[in-house]
């Protein structure tokens, strides 16, 4: 039986983290569903104060994720950046690599580095060469 993935991580601005990234892999923000969102608070399954209003649409206040493919259900890989109250200290133990598919690395990074990611350094192995980044809330990532 193969299983679908979903990575979680914690953030603090997690509807921000979830557009940057989602503007960084090409993927898209899961759109919100907010007719579900205002029926679960009508009917006290939710309260307002777990709500919120980003980019003029309703959310869930802890967490947006951001898929691959067209349909969260697919089994598409999926991100789901959720609250999380502490400033990320120390090394990732987990971090994802993207792979820029033939695209110049110098280009990416100076890209992102003007959407608000930090470079970090350059390594390499063999004949594979990569940069190590951070995104906006510090958490690594490698681009190649």
């Amino acid at each position: 039986m193969a299983y679908s993935l979903q990575i979680v991580v914690d953030a603090l601005k997690p509807h921000d983290l979830a557009d940057w990234w989602a503007e960084t892999m090409g993927w898209r923000v899961e759109p919100s569903d907010e007719a579900f969102i205002r029926s679960m608070v009508e009917q006290g399954f939710a309260s307002a104060d777990q709500t919120m209003h980003h980019n003029g649409v309703l959310v869930w206040k802890d967490g947006q994720a951001i898929t691959a493919g067209p349909d969260a259900g697919s089994g598409q890989p999926r991100i789901l950046f959720q609250s999380g109250a502490q400033e990320k200290a120390g090394k990732n133990r987990v971090h994802w690599d993207v792979r820029l598919g033939g695209e110049d690395k110098a280009d990416a990074r100076a890209r992102l580095e003007a959407r608000g990611a930090t470079f970090l350094w350059e390594a390499s192995q063999g004949p594979h060469a990569w940069f190590t980044m951070a995104d906006p809330e510090g958490n690594e990532f490698c681009i190649s």
